[in-house]
């Protein structure tokens, strides 16, 4: 008689869970356009979403910590002439998002770790070289600065945004619309689905196709899309693949193995609402302390809402097979070194003591091939000097409050003066 044997796997018991009603962030113009990102980004910082804007397009920018009711005179990201399509936050700089429209450009922004007091409208850069819209962007996964974009016109351009240059075009490799770019591990290869139902392997820096058109999946799973696109996410720590689909309600998750069948179903994660896009955090942005091992932010027609994916232990030390060395914020090549052909895997860095975002950095657009350049080796610069850039940031916040602050009292001004006439107004009326 034989006996079923059970896979043996760590993550066979993964749940999600919604966080409390307080942990989300309400009142947020969800995006109604038309197009199939996720609208959403998301870093151990902040938290990016596309919202609806008139008159051109906007997405708003929070800080990770402020949850609740968002005001809805909260500053903006405003600059491009019509709606942004996508969203993507720089993986080697916290403070750096990039952001892709229908205007046919791409602009880079700085994020100040402070509130501003008005709309940010000025980019670092702005990139401009489709001649349709935008859809899709990607940073590099290891090299400073490269940046990828695809748009309407079938053309895939690869950037160099500290010069502000194109490193590479690859403008005809893609017969149809493309639907989707991702980069390997280490940036040496990309992998483009199009409307063509082809599936391309890419090196960039040849430019030419180096796989497509594969005869026989490995595996073959069957899903229920009636209710829109499915956006994919993949964590290679854990070799779990998360399928969210745009306009469903839930979230379905395999592992992935290297023996047949080759794909597991684990779970799935259902909620009554359905999610018109989703944000998915680095792995260096969760809370090892809680076993987690992902975090979506779910968007609704109105609001984000975290969703916790979780490893249920007993333990309540650093579980070491659930948080393997993880891709850094540092990168591992420069720009040019890149596109010389040198490949370097990720920086990693250990999660065992939880990871704290690094300190604000300024993003420069130079002749150079650097955004954020590095300290000269040398002697240590003085006290001084190193303090003389935050004294700057610290002075131009001063100034920025003083200046909201005289126009919040002009405005005051002129209300209680009207308000006075009235009221002499009234008084004159009764003699």
């Amino acid at each position: 008689m034989s006996r079923r044997v059970v896979r043996q796997s760590k993550f066979r018991h993964v749940f999600g869970q919604a966080a409390k009603a307080d942990q989300s962030y309400e009142d947020i113009r969800v995006s109604k356009v038309t197009w199939d990102s996720s609208f959403c980004a998301v870093n151990p910082k902040f938290l990016a979403i596309i919202v609806e804007a008139g008159g051109g397009g906007a997405f708003i920018v929070l800080p990770l910590a402020k949850t609740g009711r968002v005001d809805k005179n909260y500053p903006l990201v405003t600059g491009h002439t019509a709606p942004v399509l996508d969203i993507d936050w720089c993986p080697h700089n916290d403070n750096v998002i990039a952001s892709a429209s229908d205007d046919t450009t791409i602009m880079v922004w700085q994020i100040p770790d402070y509130t501003p007091v008005r709309n940010i409208t000025e980019p670092v850069i702005t990139l401009e070289g489709h001649s349709k819209r935008v859809g899709i962007l990607s940073w590099h996964p290891t090299a400073r600065n490269v940046l990828l974009s695809a748009g309407g016109d079938n053309v895939i351009i690869i950037w160099n945004v500290g010069t502000g240059e194109v490193l590479l075009s690859l403008d005809d490799l893609h017969p149809d619309v493309i639907h989707s770019v991702c980069w390997n591990s280490n940036g040496s290869l990309i992998a483009t689905t199009c409307k063509d139902k082809t599936l391309r392997i890419i090196d960039p820096r040849k430019g030419q196709v180096v796989a497509n058109n594969f005869e026989e999946p490995v595996a073959l799973q069957e899903m229920d899309t009636s209710n829109g696109v499915l956006l994919p996410f993949y964590d290679p720590d854990s070799s779990i693949v998360y399928l969210c689909g745009k306009g469903d309600s839930s979230i379905r998750y395999f592992e992935i193995t290297e023996e047949a069948p080759f794909v597991h179903y684990l779970n799935t994660f259902s909620s009554k609402e359905p999610q018109r896009g989703v944000g998915f955090m680095p792995k260096r942005g969760l809370d090892v302390s809680k076993c987690e091992i992902a975090r979506f932010y779910k968007l609704h027609e109105r609001k984000c809402e975290p969703i916790i994916m979780t490893v249920p232990r007993k333990s309540d030390l650093f579980q070491d097979d659930l948080y393997p060395d993880t891709p850094g914020p540092e990168p591992a090549l420069e720009a040019d070194e890149w596109l010389a052909g040198q490949d370097a895997e990720p920086v990693l860095i250990s999660l065992k003591d939880g990871y704290v975002p690094p300190k604000h950095r300024e993003l420069r657009v130079t002749k150079r091939n650097i955004l954020d350049a590095r300290p000269p080796a040398g002697p240590r610069r003085s006290q001084s000097a190193s303090d003389a850039p935050l004294a700057q940031h610290t002075l131009e916040t001063i100034l920025e409050e003083i200046k909201a602050l005289r126009e919040r009292v002009q405005a005051q001004e002129q209300r209680i003066t009207a308000l006075e006439n009235m009221l002499c107004e009234l008084v004159d009326g009764t003699d």
